[in-house]
């Protein structure tokens, strides 16, 4: 039975809390793979993660070989495969979002630096922590050459399954009954849920509900999630986050079945336009072993293509914002 170690930053967070005995239970590699999890949190909150470690030991997962807790990221990162970067400063009361990437960046220096030191030499990485897309460039620059553009993933899938969802839900349907449903951009209020090549109980989604809504109603409330949930609840999504992060996981280390693609955002390779080196999610198919291909060939309306050029053009403003950080 093989390992594979796994980093969890932010350890001490909600989301975490929610994500963390999931991957021991194996719901993120599955049943035959043993799992090294190591909690990294800021040394202030250690001790606070080390109660997360006897929770962890205390379920007695058989498949979870390792628990450690460290704020030390020599420790934490040594030869891990997966780094979870979950942990980010959150935007606090007027708060700019400009002033959130500021803020955010240097941690994401750290991380980037610290996982090329001491990562593995086949590490991947999947930015959380928002904003993600931006996040994801910095971490990305940061550890240089070490790591190859293609081992750094930003979560884009939250946003996806929100989408899928609120979809079916409109055509009285169930969330296996949408396919193609893809997100592009960044993971902002301009990311696109991309309507007009998806299918709902195998009819496109326009046959299936009315484009009026699709382009007035869904692309804001997929847009405005968070922020709803927020406002309903009083904190950010915790479990929902967790069930995306495994699927978005699940989704690199299991070949993509059929015609099928799911969403993350990727370092742009020049498709679809979108500059290269930018952080911007699109449809990719997995080929199983963590690495994935850009779908291409998915045709864009005008519609489309004016929503996608908006969203990309954000992330080019951050990617300015953030410029002296990717020196």
């Amino acid at each position: 039975m093989s390992t594979v170690r796994v980093v969890v930053t932010g350890a001490t967070g909600q989301v975490a809390y929610a994500l963390l005995p999931r991957i021991a239970a194996g719901e993120m590699f599955g049943p035959d793979t043993e799992i090294d999890l190591r909690l990294s949190d800021i040394p202030a909150m250690v001790e606070k993660a080390k109660g997360v470690v006897m929770e962890l030991k205390d379920g007695a997962y058989p498949l979870l070989a390792n628990v450690s807790a460290s704020g030390d990221r020599a420790e934490s990162h040594h030869d891990a495969d997966w780094v979870l970067l979950v942990g980010s400063v959150p935007r606090g009361p007027g708060m700019e979002r400009g002033d959130l990437i500021r803020k955010n960046g240097p941690i994401f220096v750290e991380e980037g630096k610290a996982i090329a030191q001491h990562g593995s030499k086949n590490v991947r990485v999947v930015v959380i922590g928002n904003p993600c897309n931006t996040n994801c460039l910095i971490a990305r620059h940061a550890a240089g050459d070490t790591v190859p553009a293609d081992r750094w993933t930003a979560l884009t899938r939250l946003d996806q399954n929100r989408a899928v969802s609120l979809l079916a839900a409109k055509a009285g349907l169930r969330s296996k009954d949408v396919a193609h449903l893809a997100i592009w951009g960044n993971h902002s209020a301009t990311l696109y849920p991309d309507f007009t090549n998806a299918t709902v109980g195998g009819k496109p989604a326009d046959q299936a509900v009315e484009r009026g809504w699709l382009e007035t109603e869904f692309i804001p409330a997929v847009q405005q999630r968070g922020a709803a949930v927020i406002a309903a609840r009083g904190a950010s999504s915790a479990f929902s986050a967790a069930q995306a992060i495994l699927d978005h996981v699940k989704s690199l280390v299991n070949r993509t079945p059929g015609d099928e693609w799911f969403s993350a955002a990727v370092v742009s390779d020049g498709s679809y336009g979108v500059e290269r080196g930018i952080v911007s999610s699109f449809p990719l198919r997995s080929k199983g072993d963590g690495s994935y291909d850009i779908v291409q060939g998915v045709k864009l309306d005008a519609f489309a293509r004016s929503k996608v050029e908006a969203t990309i053009a954000e992330l080019e403003k951050e990617r300015d914002i953030v410029k002296d950080l990717l020196a």
